[in-house]
């Protein structure tokens, strides 16, 4: 599934002629288990009351999401062929018309808040649901990231969890090189959170650290650090800055459907 999320998200950038590949398919491999392992979700029922949610933080992986939508069949998939066009339903970043959607997100920095806020409901409400939350190691950079860090320690919100793409690469290169986050297992301990590290990459870690994560409403909320690839299984796109954004030429796009193990031909 992981690799079919990744064939679906270079077909999309291809076709549109626009978007994010390197933060989509870093996250591909986190983002199969979720939806198809780990997530209590309805397709017949996209706003079902007592569905886990999922944020997307890092809005611009939002190819990634779109694919798991299709494929998980809360949207057709002639609709991928839409994405960023201006008449189309799935847009730069998900939002909440989307069947599937959770919530409409954009600017970076903003959505631990705004997951930290949807956790304490589920509490408040004593619903079962958990709230995921999925961030990139760039967006650390933004401070408003570490209020809301500091918030759900304090409101003990077990029902929440993040997770980090840590891919090491932002727009603008390097995230060591633009402002180092250091030590962020350290830090976000130091916030009161429990950390969980593993190899965002091995299916098998990611779906053990899903599952050891306590069903208590006053626990500790939960930081996944996932240590990824930017751009994984497109060896030109790997850990490379440029591929941030951008558009494949045609044969790059053949050589990662190629790579990816796909079809070239969009259907």
């Amino acid at each position: 599934m992981a690799a079919r999320l990744r064939q679906d998200t270079i077909k999309m950038i291809y076709n549109s002629k626009s978007g994010h590949p390197g933060g989509s398919l870093s996250a591909a491999d986190l983002i199969s288990a979720l939806y198809f392992y780990k997530m209590n979700i309805k397709t017949e029922d996209p706003k079902w009351a007592d569905r886990d949610r999922f944020v997307l933080s890092k809005g611009h992986a939002a190819p990634v999401v779109f694919a798991a939508l299709v494929n998980k069949g809360f949207i057709p998939r002639e609709e991928l062929w839409s994405f960023r066009h201006g008449n189309g339903s799935l847009q730069g970043t998900v939002n909440i018309k989307n069947p599937g959607g959770d919530m409409t997100v954009g600017s970076l920095g903003q959505y631990l808040s705004v997951s930290a806020g949807m956790a304490l409901a589920g509490k408040m409400d004593k619903k079962d649901y958990k709230v995921y939350v999925m961030l990139g190691d760039g967006e650390l950079q933004e401070g408003q990231v570490w209020e809301a860090a500091m918030a759900a320690a304090h409101m003990r919100l077990g029902n929440l969890v993040g997770i980090l793409d840590n891919n090491r690469v932002q727009m603008c290169g390097m995230t060591d090189d633009v402002m180092s986050i250091g030590d962020i297992a350290a830090k976000f301990r130091a916030f009161g959170w429990k950390v969980v590290q593993i190899d965002g990459h091995d299916m098998e870690q990611i779906v053990d650290a899903l599952d050891a994560i306590p069903n208590q409403p006053d626990a500790q909320p939960t930081m996944i650090i996932a240590d990824t690839i930017k751009g994984k299984g497109v060896s030109y796109m790997e850990g490379t800055p440029a591929w941030h954004g951008g558009v494949p030429t045609k044969e790059q796009y053949e050589q990662a459907m190629r790579e990816l193990g796909g079809e070239y031909e969009i259907k």
